[in-house]
């Protein structure tokens, strides 16, 4: 009884997760970071109507793509997509690819990308697991680049516009530094 009262206090699903989280500190486990990664990228990142002309069905694709967290799962989404309205365009591809980068800079410890003037700023959170070597090999080797002393990372996109192009960027430096 009491835990119910708990559960509908917070929530089921954060409940778990509190739960869960509760478990591992008994059992002395390190608890994996999970940072809300924020990405401001200036990028037109949506399901195009002629692809899904109903709007109820394009928020749940929509929801299903914010849910995709990994290549498979992605995968999953994509070929459901396909099944019901035939390949998806770019637009689609690209949604899905934001949402894996989302995800996986929150893993990493990446609390804000943003878009500016040409660069891709990353800002990291003080407990991200980036490897310093990696990050800075990455300024070392791309021309332009830079860690700035506020602890921002700054990657030229020399001229990218192209979503795709952008995202294969971030894409690019995020793997380049992440530690796992």
């Amino acid at each position: 009884g009491e835990q119910h009262g708990h559960i509908n206090a917070v929530g089921f699903d954060t409940y778990l997760k509190l739960l869960e989280e509760a478990v591992r500190e008994l059992k002395g486990e390190e608890a994996p970071l999970e940072v809300r990664t924020s990405m401001n990228l200036a990028l037109d990142l949506r399901i195009p109507p002629d692809y899904v002309a109903e709007e109820r069905q394009r928020l749940r694709a929509y929801r299903r793509i914010g849910e995709a967290h990994d290549q498979a799962s992605a995968r999953e989404v994509l070929d459901e997509l396909s099944d019901r309205y035939g390949p998806p365009p770019q637009a689609v591809s690209d949604l899905v690819e934001f949402s894996l980068l989302k995800s996986l800079a929150g893993r990493v410890g990446i609390e804000l990308v943003e878009r500016r003037q040409g660069y891709l700023n990353v800002k990291f959170h003080p407990e991200s697991r980036v490897d310093p070597g990696a990050l800075m090999r990455l300024v070392q080797n791309t021309a332009g680049a830079q860690f700035t002393p506020a602890g921002v990372l700054r990657v030229p996109l020399d001229g990218q516009a192209a979503p795709a192009a952008v995202l294969a960027v971030l894409r690019g430096c995020i793997e380049e530094i992440a530690t796992g």
